[in-house]
């Protein structure tokens, strides 16, 4: 299986306006390799970090714009089609995917696989020894850990496959190739990406440290392409902010009610692979997800629009729930996508990713300011395929207690044509 993308350039392959990516293309002159399949996959934003000028708004992550989970889904799905084929057919060891952006979809990349799942964390459990600690240079949260327990294990034999959303350097994967290949050492490793969009230099450099590190590294993609940067992109996007309109308005019309929906998760059944979920885990996870639907189908039933909002790592289980909503509420639109760390520039710009950003205390953490980008005015007509998809009920998948996701059900009130519903579930423990 291989991913289908539209093509999206006009004439002479630049990348239009409408595909919202052309409007950053055009502040900054980064121009895709390959355009159309680009603008099909992603769109571009600007970052509000000094380091990084740009940021890779996918359309099938479910991270920063709202998707239908099927498009989630089969993305993953295609992902892990390259990673099987790269390794005949062989089942990995593991698969981990690195937080926050890419834990939905390295584990629906190991549910595909049939392989075992666990992802990289900002949330350290306390009682759960820490197997190793990473550092991502680039990222606006830099330090997350490894946390496996129960039986999944580091040192599981086989190759390990490493999932993120975006390849730009390989610097981060390859420090964890390092850290990793120390004191688990295997023979082989595969980096799975949706997009690899690593220069021709960044390309050589890292075929050159996997030679030093004496271990085989091979890279799955989806799309595999490059983004040619000028020189002063970083002065070039302080002035963009600048010239881009201000972020959408909020919404003007009467909020949604909050419904709270305690207790719809089987008690017992996980809610993440972040201490490691076998593949009978996840398949556990999948029925957990489809039990809960059934609860909460009747609530949502003729809506004009649902939309499920997983929080920051929680993504892989609201992604099954959408998918398991969208086949019982026949002709109702779902969408899902998550809360996130990431705090990126919002402009009200047809060829800009992210019309707006609405900041929150973080649920499991009230100090911490939380943000969800691109919700929809439930009032307005949609301006575009995907950055404007309006809904009447907003479903928040959580796992903290309803009392600390309070602030975010009132901050999402004005969004929901009909109400925000609160769906607390279990945070996740470590196998026994």
């Amino acid at each position: 299986m291989t991913a289908t993308l539209r093509d999206a350039a006009g004439p002479g392959g630049d990348v239009v306006a409408a595909g919202i990516g052309g409007t950053v293309s055009r502040l900054l002159d980064v121009r895709p390799a390959d355009p159309g399949r680009f603008a099909a996959l992603c769109g571009l934003a600007l970052r509000d970090n000094p380091r990084r000028a740009h940021l890779v708004v996918s359309r099938v992550l479910g991270k920063h714009v709202p998707v239908p989970p099927a498009d989630v889904i089969a993305a993953a799905d295609a992902l892990g089609d390259e990673v099987a084929a790269l390794l005949g057919g062989r089942t990995p060891g593991l698969v981990v995917g690195y937080c926050e952006t890419a834990t939905g979809l390295g584990h629906a990349v190991a549910a595909r696989l049939g392989a075992p799942a666990l992802s990289t964390t900002r949330r350290v459990h306390p009682g759960v020894p820490v197997a190793a600690a990473f550092e991502e240079e680039h990222s606006h949260a830099v330090a997350h850990a490894l946390q496996p327990a129960g039986a999944v294990s580091l040192d599981a034999p086989g190759p390990l496959v490493l999932v993120d959303d975006e390849l730009t350097s390989g610097r981060t994967v390859l420090n964890t190739v390092a850290e990793l290949q120390a004191r688990w050492p295997r023979e082989r490793y595969v980096v799975a990406t949706l997009l690899d969009a690593r220069p021709p230099a960044a390309r050589a450099a890292f075929a050159e440290r996997a030679a030093e590190l004496g271990v085989r590294v091979d890279v799955a993609a989806v799309l595999g392409t490059s983004l040619d940067l000028p020189d002063d992109v970083l002065s070039r996007a302080a002035a963009a902010r600048a010239a881009l309109p201000a972020a959408a308005p909020p919404p003007s019309g009467a909020p949604g009610a909050v419904r709270v929906h305690a207790g719809l998760w089987p008690a017992g059944a996980p809610t993440t692979a972040r201490h490691g979920l076998t593949a009978a885990g996840t398949a556990a996870l999948q029925r957990a997800a489809a039990e809960a639907a059934a609860a909460l189908a009747p609530a949502l039933a003729g809506s004009r629009g649902v939309l499920v909002l997983g929080t920051e790592e929680l993504m892989y289980a609201p992604t099954v729930l959408a998918a398991a909503l969208a086949g019982r509420l026949a002709g109702v639109p779902v969408t899902t996508q998550s809360t996130t760390r990431s705090p990126v520039h919002a402009a009200d710009d047809p060829g800009y990713a992210l019309r707006r950003s609405l900041a929150f205390p973080a649920p499991d953490e009230p100090s911490r300011t939380s943000l969800v980008h691109n919700l929809a005015d439930p009032a307005a007509v949609p301006a575009g395929r995907w950055s404007d998809l309006r809904a009447d009920d907003v479903v928040v998948v959580v796992d903290a207690p309803a009392a600390d996701a309070a602030p975010l059900a009132e901050a999402l009130r004005p969004f929901a044509g009909r109400a925000v519903h609160l769906v607390p579930v279990p945070l996740s423990e470590p196998a026994p």
